[in-house]
């Protein structure tokens, strides 16, 4: 029973996981850092929109629908980062729990060694996921930063035509 033991199959087999785990960490570490700047982004947008309120800046209709447009934008960024994240959480669990059954089905039951690939097969549909929400979002991205240059260029024409 204890024969697998003794080579070195358990932890051949257990690298891949934990360099996958490593490579979902990397990915949950920077879609951490971008939730954050759309924090950041979000708390700016809401203090232009009380200074408008206050009447303290100028275009006041143009502003406003900037903004809700902006807001809207980084509302969409935000459900698709979360779900992104959930993902990339998702495949962690899943790696490690790959790695975690691979080292017992090797050592008790190697009958059920597909058990492990069908778990780390998983944690990649679930990766791969991850990441194409974040290039989805990306385009959102684009579309905030391609909005917010079409509006300096708006508030220019206007200056410059006064």
């Amino acid at each position: 029973m204890f024969e697998s033991f003794s080579n070195s199959e358990i932890l051949s087999g257990m690298i891949t996981p934990a360099v996958l785990v490593s490579a979902c960490a990397s990915l949950i570490f920077s879609t951490a850092n971008r939730l954050g700047r759309i924090f950041d982004r979000v708390n700016l947008l809401k203090s232009e929109v009380e200074l408008l309120l206050e009447g303290k800046r100028g275009f006041q209709k143009e502003r406003m629908v900037y903004m809700r447009q902006q807001l809207s934008v980084q509302k969409k960024r935000a459900v698709l980062i979360q779900r992104s994240m959930a993902f990339l959480y998702l495949a962690t669990s899943l790696f490690v729990i790959s790695s975690l059954t691979l080292a017992i089905t090797l050592a008790f039951a190697k009958g059920f060694a597909w058990i492990p690939t069908v778990v780390a097969i998983t944690g990649g549909v679930c990766l791969f996921l991850a990441s194409a929400l974040l290039f989805y979002e990306s385009r959102y991205n684009l579309t905030f930063i391609n909005r917010q240059i079409e509006f300096t260029e708006f508030l220019e024409m206007e200056v410059r035509e006064k």
